[in-house]
């Protein structure tokens, strides 16, 4: 079906991390590349916006891990649109294995915006067919705002300098390395044995080659549950905010 992309592939080595699972960074990696191939077939993929000096900008997204795919394990990742949503376009993932039980699912909100002025483009400009949206939801609600707790007082973690891995073919930090700075800032002995369930993110403010990024995180104990927020700054801008449970 055109509504649906579908890919099917087994989960390679260097996507995995000590445990021999899916890196969350990895997942967005995989799911960003579905959505541009998706965007491709139905006519609004980054060759189409480029020619309106337009181009798609990930903005926010919510990812819940039911079980962590594995090293050599054959799984199939599902997308489609749904349309906009405000001043958003919704897209959902499905990630299911062999059996099609469900491991990873995800909805992501997306920006149009202008290349010259970094504006968001909006309404009539619209480069999405509605009529190619499937309004199936993986999650109730799209993703909504991440960020520290007034009144927190956040940890200091790293300064980290955007550098050659960071930077993605539209000249700015792709959002996958966000993900790895949030997991990074994270104790090893944490992340190295309780694998992540549920993650959001926002991205909120772009960064470019050489820009320092200070990173911060908050932890809380809920239950059995670990919950991290972490956030970088650049400057005096948030470049993101993530929400971390384990």
């Amino acid at each position: 079906m055109k509504d649906i992309y579908s890919q099917h592939f087994i989960i390679p080595c260097y996507e995995t991390d000590g445990a021999q699972l899916l890196k969350p960074a990895s997942f967005m990696d995989f799911a960003q590349e579905a959505a541009n191939r998706h965007a491709d077939i139905l006519g609004f993929g980054y060759d189409d916006l480029s020619r309106t000096r337009t181009l798609w900008v990930l903005s926010r997204m919510h990812v819940r891990f039911r079980r962590h795919p594995k090293w050599r394990e054959e799984v199939n990742l599902d997308t489609w649109h749904k349309g906009p949503s405000m001043m958003f376009y919704l897209r959902d993932f499905l990630m299911t294995d062999a059996d099609g039980s469900t491991l990873v699912e995800a909805t992501s909100s997306w920006l149009v915006i202008d290349v010259d002025t970094r504006r968001i483009v909006r309404g009539a400009d619209s480069p999405m067919d509605e009529g190619t949206a499937r309004k199936v939801d993986v999650m109730a609600e799209p993703c909504g705002k991440v960020q520290m707790p007034k009144g927190a007082s956040p940890e200091f973690v790293a300064d980290h300098r955007v550098s050659y891995s960071d930077v993605d073919l539209n000249g700015h930090t792709n959002n996958a390395m966000y993900i790895v700075w949030a997991m990074d800032a994270l104790d090893y002995d944490v992340t190295s044995v309780r694998p992540l369930k549920e993650l959001k993110v926002n991205f909120n403010h772009e960064t470019r080659p050489g820009e320092a990024v200070s990173i911060f995180r908050m932890k809380s104990e809920e239950g059995e549950s670990l919950r991290y927020i972490v956030e970088g700054v650049c400057g005096e801008r948030q470049a993101f905010c993530a929400e971390l449970v384990f």
